[in-house]
């Protein structure tokens, strides 16, 4: 089994080297891999970005947004956090998340922590979840990943998945909350990531009976993995336009009276808007919504279309940022 052995912690890099491994690596020999990104948002494969997270936060504070290939929900990753890949062959028996828990159980017994396997996806320490699972299968290969909640922040994990309460009817998949917890603060002993990380290496190569050979991405390689970064992982096509058609409904009562928007998105843009209200305005608001139609629904798009018009026209004491702030915050 190749361990692919990858110190980066750029999401979009590391979503592409799942893929590059899943698609050319994995065709030659069974693969692990042990990774971990900067601050960052992953969603799952079918969910909708702007129900998953806190936007307004995860801008300010630098958080990064990816989507994978695999389903589930949403998960927070720092650099407390080591995430684990296998890709083996695909056996067409459908999910079975236990037979890659057990290393990570059979690991944290040997440091002295009992940990579980519970539900479809999760393991757990104490009832509290520290690793949520999911998986992906392509050409006669499985992809499967998870998280270890080693000692992240999980003050900011709370703050970047709390979404503002607001009216958005999708058929996303939705994240399920659950109690977390670091692994960290189990152990009887403090033990190092480095330790931790071999301590799983140990119990992946004697669950799966195969010696784990170091293999260190080639310049071919990379180069593949920064192109699939470049065209597709990094883009925002990909993490917020492959979000599923919904409709969101916003509003906020200011001192002149109500603002109410109405949009429909899909593919991540604008495909019908209508503003309604109790103000008083001395302008159609069909300028508004005529130059939002076939916009991306992201901030920037949304101001560049919008700043020839002279808001104090349409809503009194309004300005344009006050506006995009209630429609995309």
């Amino acid at each position: 089994m190749l361990n692919i052995i990858n110190s980066s912690t750029d999401p979009y890099f590391n979503m592409a080297a799942e893929e590059y491994s899943l698609t050319t690596l994995s065709q030659r020999e069974d693969c692990f891999m042990l990774w971990q990104n900067r601050p960052t948002i992953v969603i799952g494969r079918h969910q909708n970005a702007w129900e998953e997270v806190n936007s307004e936060y995860i801008k300010q504070h630098n958080i990064a947004l990816v989507r994978r290939l695999t389903g589930g929900g949403a998960v927070y990753h720092d650099l407390g956090n080591i995430n684990f890949t296998f890709i083996v062959k695909d056996t067409g028996t459908g999910f079975d998340f236990a037979r890659f828990a057990r290393p990570i159980v059979r690991a944290l017994a040997r440091l002295g922590v009992e940990a579980e396997a519970s539900g479809r996806n999760d393991i757990l320490i104490d009832g509290r979840k520290f690793s949520g699972n999911s998986e992906y299968r392509r050409g006669g290969r499985l992809l499967h990943h998870g998280t270890l909640l080693f000692a992240s922040d999980l003050s900011v994990l709370g703050q970047a998945l709390q979404v503002k309460p607001q009216k958005i009817a999708s058929k996303g998949i939705k994240s399920v909350r659950s109690r977390v917890t670091n692994i960290a603060d189990h152990l009887p002993q403090p033990v190092d990531q480095v330790a931790f990380r071999a301590a799983v290496m140990e119990a992946v190569t004697e669950e799966f009976g195969a010696e784990l050979k170091d293999y260190h991405l080639t310049a071919g390689d990379l180069a593949a993995i920064r192109q699939l970064r470049a065209e597709k992982y990094a883009t925002w096509e990909w993490n917020y336009g492959k979000a599923p058609k919904f409709n969101l409904q916003r509003s906020q009562r200011f001192d002149f009276g109500e603002v109410d928007v109405r949009l429909q998105v899909s593919n991540g843009r604008i495909q019908d808007c209508t503003i309604y209200g109790d103000f008083f305005s001395n302008a159609d608001m069909s300028d508004i919504t005529a130059l939002l139609i076939g916009l991306r629904y992201e901030q920037q798009a949304l101001q560049r279309a919008l700043a020839s018009l002279d808001f104090g026209n349409y809503f009194s004491d309004l300005s344009l940022e006050d506006f995009l702030q209630l429609l995309i915050s």
